[in-house]
């Protein structure tokens, strides 16, 4: 046990916190909070951020980041939306099938991915640089592309029924609908859970957010890890974006998605991600995602002005992760007093 708590004390600390605010809120909004349909909303809302806070966090392990999230989930809806109705009025984006759509925007993501890996892995830029002009330039792009007007596949002569509830429907258990996008969000937490944890690839990745220096003269090609992460993110981000096109039914490129990159990097650093690299979890993010809905949910049902909402967010984020290193430095020392 106490090698456990040694073990995961981040993950413990963050899952008390999150236990904490479930049972303040639940207590405060007289049950509200538990009522079946604010559990389906909750976990359509984990569902969507969290798939793409797990690609940030495997970024933040290889001790990099990426602010482009938000501006690439928005360049990704646009394109997609104009597969399906092939009425791009500034530059010609083909009509395709809903699979071909989808292949599409999942190739640009990984070309992205892969670009962002090499500048970054092989050429040694910086990654807030790189990533810093792909959140300016594809937020452009999407407006430009637009026309500064809001995107619908409304026009979409397809039959996207199965589409539509693929990304947007639920599955009802018990009295509790559960989201399709929760599911995924399982079903990917699961994979990403043994590729990170279970898999070489994940103890390599641990070893270059440690130290890459060392790590290329183990013999490990960091290039190769690094390009894959970037790769690996972006492509959790191409899944999210086609979720959040069809939970959003247009999309405005000026502020679809914006600031979502803030979102992932908070969740993943309250999960246990250190930037420095070389830390964290899947179950850390998971974690860290889920508080950071449950805040803005609490908000919304004990009142609170939603003025302060972001103040408030960003007050328990601090102790939060505050209090998080203070009580990992006393177990710390505890079990140093043990040994």
């Amino acid at each position: 046990m106490n090698q456990f708590l040694k073990n995961h004390r981040k993950e413990v600390g963050m899952t008390a916190l999150l236990l904490i605010l479930c049972i303040w809120t639940a207590v405060g909004s007289d049950g509200r909070f538990l009522s079946p349909i604010n559990i389906s909303n909750l976990l359509r809302q984990v569902g969507l951020f969290g798939i793409f806070s797990m690609g940030m966090g495997l970024v933040i392990i290889s001790s990099g980041i990426d602010l482009s999230v938000g501006s690439l989930m928005s360049l990704l809806g646009v394109i997609f939306f104009y597969t399906l109705t092939g009425s791009s009025p500034v530059i010609w984006i083909p009509e395709l099938s809903w699979p071909l759509g989808l292949l599409l925007v999942v190739g640009v993501s990984l070309i992205i991915g892969f670009i962002y890996g090499l500048l970054i892995g092989k050429y040694k830029m910086q990654a807030f640089i790189i990533t810093l002009c792909g959140l300016l330039s594809y937020r452009g792009l999407s407006r430009y592309i637009a026309e500064d007007t809001s995107v619908g596949y409304i026009d979409s002569k397809q039959n996207l029924d199965f589409l539509y509830s693929a990304c947007s429907g639920s599955i009802s258990l018990g009295t509790v609908k559960v989201p399709m996008a929760f599911i995924y969000m399982l079903i990917i937490a699961a994979i990403m859970f043994v590729v990170l944890h279970k898999s070489v690839f994940g103890r390599y990745l641990y070893a270059v957010g440690r130290n890459e220096e060392a790590t290329k003269y183990s013999g490990i090609n960091t290039n190769k890890i690094i390009i894959a992460v970037y790769m690996i993110s972006c492509l959790l981000t191409a899944i999210s974006a086609i979720l959040f096109s069809f939970y959003t039914s247009s999309i405005t490129p000026s502020v679809h998605a914006n600031f979502y990159e803030l979102y992932a990097i908070a969740a993943a650093v309250l999960g246990g991600c250190s930037l420095r690299g070389g830390e964290g979890s899947i179950y850390g993010i998971i974690v860290g995602t889920i508080i950071l809905l449950v805040i803005q949910n609490m908000i919304n049902l004990l009142g609170y002005p939603s003025s302060l909402a972001d103040a408030i967010t960003g007050l328990v984020i601090f102790f939060g992760v505050l209090s998080d290193e203070v009580l990992s430095t006393k177990l710390l020392s505890f079990f140093k007093r043990k040994a």
